[in-house]
């Protein structure tokens, strides 16, 4: 992929391995007739700590530097405040910093040329005169369902949503304005804000944008795609060697079954498309024992091996384990090397706080009462529900049944 490509080549990666794509004349006409590089921008909410589902997205920003393409990261701090508050406002500086660490860390990792990627702070802009006066513009113009419609799949939904959640999309939409971009990368979960930006930034005085669009994949738990939020269904980009075994042994991963499958659908998004991009050296290979090893130089192929069972859930896990690693070991060993990186971690997600656990102290009551509980229990006497009391001891406890008697027993003078 040194090489450069031709105009065509390059229109041809830049659409290759994508679920859709929203306007592609856009693409054609900047390479073929300004013929000049796209500008392409992918932004994510700096909130959780990523994982190895950036992969996914990473190898399409691969392929589009690639093809020839600048591409902007756009680290959507006040997005990730937006979004329900899962970033909370004094840890987003530290997490933005983080993230921009861990993305670079991935492209490196898959071997990509990062001269022509660019990051891009959300609220160094965001904040500023003439994109807070386009917002209310937009806000003017937008209804609150519509704007609930348009961020149903990547904004959290609740019964009562916040003004920042309804925000979300319009922001985004704007963001290409903004970004100066002529076309916008994401997951095919962001369709709808695409199409709201597509009609509502011409309303307001801006073009319309081309819209790139991945496949969502499988988490490797029971989870619709792979989350931070779902502990089974993600491998951390800084595990080790034992922790990835670990998690992809847990994997669901059912024999035969093809669709819907998280290990395959792995395999075919990042370990085929790096191999595509001559990072990982091998072709994708399963080690068997006591035979050949199965070679495998299209996801096709180990489609239909795996739905005849010739590759059996094991061994399939067992090489994504070898080839996930090799894509890791880079990662680690950088942050490993790097106490700036580590610091940042630290600060963007520091360890839970745990209370210290105070012992509770049991009250015993009276002193004086229980004393005389002790010495009526070694007297032998017993109380009565009444109030009598019974048993060998009871005329040293018993005061008598009236006043007057009382008096006299305890030798009170009236």
């Amino acid at each position: 992929m040194a090489a450069k490509l031709s105009p065509e080549d390059s229109i041809a990666l830049i659409k290759a391995n994508l679920a859709e794509v929203l306007n592609p004349e856009i693409i054609d006409h900047v390479i073929l007739e300004e013929k000049r590089p796209l500008k392409v921008y992918w932004g994510t909410a700096t909130t959780g700590r990523p994982h190895c589902g950036y992969f996914v997205p990473m190898m399409k920003i691969a392929e589009l530097l690639a093809a020839g393409c600048h591409v902007k990261i756009l680290l959507a701090d006040i997005h990730g405040y937006l979004d329900n508050m899962k970033a909370p406002i004094d840890l987003v500086e530290f997490r933005a910093k983080y993230y921009e660490r861990v993305i670079k860390g991935v492209l490196k990792a898959v071997g990509v040329d990062l001269s022509r990627l660019e990051f891009v702070l959300g609220s160094s802009y965001q904040l500023n005169k003439d994109y807070t006066m386009d917002r209310f513009k937009l806000e003017g113009i937008t209804r609150v369902n519509v704007a609930q419609k348009a961020g149903a799949e990547v904004v959290k939904q609740t019964d009562d949503p916040t003004l920042g959640g309804l925000i979300y999309p319009l922001m985004q939409a704007l963001d290409e304005q903004y970004l100066d971009v002529d076309a916008q990368f994401g997951g095919v979960d962001q369709r709808k804000i695409f199409t709201f930006a597509m009609e509502n930034l011409p309303k307001i005085g801006y073009s319309v944008r081309a819209h790139l669009m991945n496949s969502m994949v499988p988490g490797l738990g029971e989870a619709v795609k792979m989350s931070a939020s779902d502990p089974d269904s993600k491998i951390d980009v800084l595990d080790g060697p034992a922790a990835v075994e670990k998690k992809l042994k847990k994997a669901v991963c059912k024999p035969k079954e093809v669709e819907g499958n998280g290990v395959i659908a792995f395999v075919e998004h990042v370990i085929f498309r790096a191999i595509a991009l001559h990072v990982d050296r091998e072709s994708f290979t399963v080690q068997r024992r006591d035979q050949e090893p199965l070679v495998y130089e299209s996801i096709k192929k180990l489609k239909e091996d795996y739905a005849a069972d010739i590759l059996t859930p094991q061994l399939l896990k067992s090489a994504l384990v070898h080839h996930l690693n090799e894509l890791l070991k880079p990662i680690i060993e950088e942050y490993e090397a790097s106490p700036e990186w580590q610091a940042i971690a630290l600060q963007a997600y520091p360890p839970p706080k745990v209370e210290p656990k105070v012992k509770k102290v049991k009250d015993k009551g009276d002193p004086a009462l229980r004393a005389a509980a002790a010495a009526a229990r070694k007297a032998g006497v017993v109380a009565k529900p009444d109030g009598h009391v019974e048993g060998p001891g009871a005329a040293k406890v018993t005061v008598g049944p009236s006043t007057e008697e009382t008096l006299q027993k305890l030798k009170v003078s009236e």
